[in-house]
């Protein structure tokens, strides 16, 4: 039998990025699902059961935020923002409310691609990972052993901490929130210098030119995102 379809939901009251999003998805073997409303979205969303979830914004009836907010009450299917570049609180604030990713628009159709893909291998169970590898990157989760190109690196039981964070939702965007609470807890959530400092030295340990991250990318105004497949 042959693999069904993942059935990708496209949530955008403008015309002709659904179509666009639509003839994208369709050619590369998606099945492709629309709603223009908030209350479109939530209906499909239970209706049709999709695996992964593209999301504006605004939309006529609410915003994206609030639509994220109540998807997340009962489901965790991976929901990939849209907005646009000159909103960046909105994108801190959708990713704060649960979605797992973003799209800035305008967009290719590679970048989009590539968000879907991970959006679904983040989605696919998957036993207890005890190792996590990604280019000279690989780090023993077990044991706590990190080693970059076979050597071994020692980390500060902080710095650590983080990278572990950062490998455990890998490929996601993790706003400068999330981390600060997941790392080192609530109270903390506004100490994003203490992130940043600590960002820094772990680049320096990691990464073969500190100055031009491989693994641990800037998400300007929003947060860090772990790589999962740098480029070499």
């Amino acid at each position: 039998m042959s693999t069904p379809s993942p059935r990708v939901l496209v949530v955008d009251d403008e015309q002709a990025i659904r179509h666009f999003l639509r003839v994208s998805l369709s050619s590369h073997g998606y099945d492709v699902h629309e709603a223009t409303t908030a209350q479109e979205a939530l209906a499909a969303v239970r209706a049709d059961r999709p695996d992964v979830i593209i999301l504006d914004l605004g939309l006529p009836d609410g915003d994206g935020i609030e639509v994220t907010r109540r998807l997340r009450e009962w489901s965790q299917i991976p929901i990939i923002i849209l907005s646009v570049r000159e909103r960046e609180a909105d994108k801190i604030a959708a990713l704060d409310a649960g979605a797992d990713d973003y799209l800035t628009k305008p967009f290719g159709v590679g970048e989009l691609l590539a968000r879907v893909r991970v959006a679904l291998r983040h989605a696919a169970p998957s036993p207890g990972q005890s190792a996590f590898v990604t280019g000279d990157l690989r780090v023993d989760l077990e044991h706590r052993l990190v080693s970059v190109g076979g050597r071994e690196v020692q980390l500060t039981p902080t710095e650590y901490d983080l990278l572990r964070v950062l490998i455990l939702h890998a490929g996601k965007v993790l706003t400068h929130r999330q981390l600060l609470r997941l790392v080192w807890g609530a109270p903390y959530e506004a100490e994003t210098h203490l992130l940043r400092v600590n960002i820094s030295n772990l680049r320096r340990r990691i990464e073969p030119d500190p100055t031009r991250p491989r693994y641990i990318l800037t998400e300007p105004g929003v947060g860090y995102r772990l790589c999962d497949n740098p480029k070499l």
